[in-house]
């Protein structure tokens, strides 16, 4: 005959296993979480791309504005504050992209191919040096150091006035900033 206390380390154990088993399909579920997590951040960061490109391809208006020399000295300070905003829309989607890849909430690759885009020319425009001049104080050492090396090759000072491009010019000439 079995006694109540071994009746009661009986109990004990099952609910030992329980407890285990319960903790191991816990940990599958948070695991399936994440992935499908990553997959939405991952699909919404392609969605913001798409919609970028679509636009540019069904409005004729954003598909001028974009095909302008972002770096000519001839612009509007309409055009120039619109290339302002444009820039700093990139750079909000950079700050949140390399946020999330920092968090391994998404691969790599979704920060790379803005990255890539931005080293095209964009970036070292005067427009986009003065945005950058301001809004990189939202930002950790860290990531301006990344930002700054992987744009410019190195820190740019934060001093030198944005339309200081002289000995740059032929550099920038050089650059696909006009993408005609």
């Amino acid at each position: 005959m079995i006694s109540l206390e071994q009746l009661g380390n009986l109990g004990e154990l099952i609910g030992s296993v329980g407890v285990v088993v319960s903790l191991i399909y816990l940990a599958k579920q948070i695991q399936q979480q994440n992935v499908i997590t990553r997959a939405q951040f991952g699909h919404s960061l392609t969605q913001r791309l798409y919609d970028r490109y679509f636009q540019t391809s069904k409005d004729d208006e954003y598909a001028e504005f974009m095909a302008l020399d972002w770096n000519s000295d001839t612009l509007t300070p309409v055009q120039s504050w619109r290339i302002q905003m444009a820039v700093l829309t990139y750079l909000v989607d950079i700050f949140d992209v390399y946020d999330k890849v920092q968090a391994g909430l998404v691969d790599q690759s979704h920060l790379d191919t803005r990255m890539n885009t931005l080293r095209l020319g964009v970036m070292k425009t005067v427009n986009a040096k003065r945005v950058w001049s301001h809004w990189k104080n939202n930002r950790s050492p860290l990531f301006i150091e990344w930002f700054e090396q992987s744009i410019y090759g190195g820190p740019v000072d934060a001093d030198q006035p944005a339309s200081d491009a002289g000995k740059d010019q032929q550099q920038l000439a050089a650059l696909n900033t006009t993408r005609k």
